[in-house]
């Protein structure tokens, strides 16, 4: 528990940021913090798409901390039969759209678009490519090519 006083300013500026929480049953990480995304641009400022888009990222990058050097993020699509997308790449159209690039487990070359409103997104992992010597971590890619 941090005991700091804050003052009213620091309380208001607090409490207009979006929090981000998480507790674990397994003994994971426990996450209870107030997070703008990953600019300093204000979360008001950004459309639906730009802060889904972010979040993702910080998603993405979490879960590959979890990851041993034998595997990669890959996406399972929601709601039907599509199969299984291996993340290469991610973006967004504003106001509302997030896209996913990528291949399917076959090499075929894949892309996800979808309207934030209907967003489900299930993180899994694959095996990494063979000839590859490290894995290939995107979120911290992603994050460093951020608008």
């Amino acid at each position: 528990m941090n005991d700091q006083i804050k003052t009213a300013a620091e309380v208001a500026e607090a409490d207009a940021m979006p929090r981000r929480f998480e507790k674990h049953t397994d003994g994971g990480k426990c996450r209870d913090e107030r997070t703008d995304g990953l600019k300093g641009k204000p979360a008001k400022a950004k459309s639906p798409a730009e802060w889904a888009y972010e979040r993702l990222i910080l998603y993405i990058q979490n879960f590959e901390e979890q990851l041993d050097n034998e595997h990669e993020v890959a996406m399972g699509f929601t709601g039907g039969d599509a199969g299984v997308l291996k993340i290469e790449g991610m973006g967004f159209f504003d106001p509302d759209i997030v896209t996913f690039y990528g291949s399917d487990p076959a090499g075929g070359k894949t892309q996800l678009v979808q309207h934030v409103s209907q967003l489900n997104v299930m993180l899994r992992v694959l095996p990494k490519e063979v000839e590859a010597e490290e894995p290939n971590r995107i979120g911290f890619k992603l994050a460093n090519d951020t608008t």
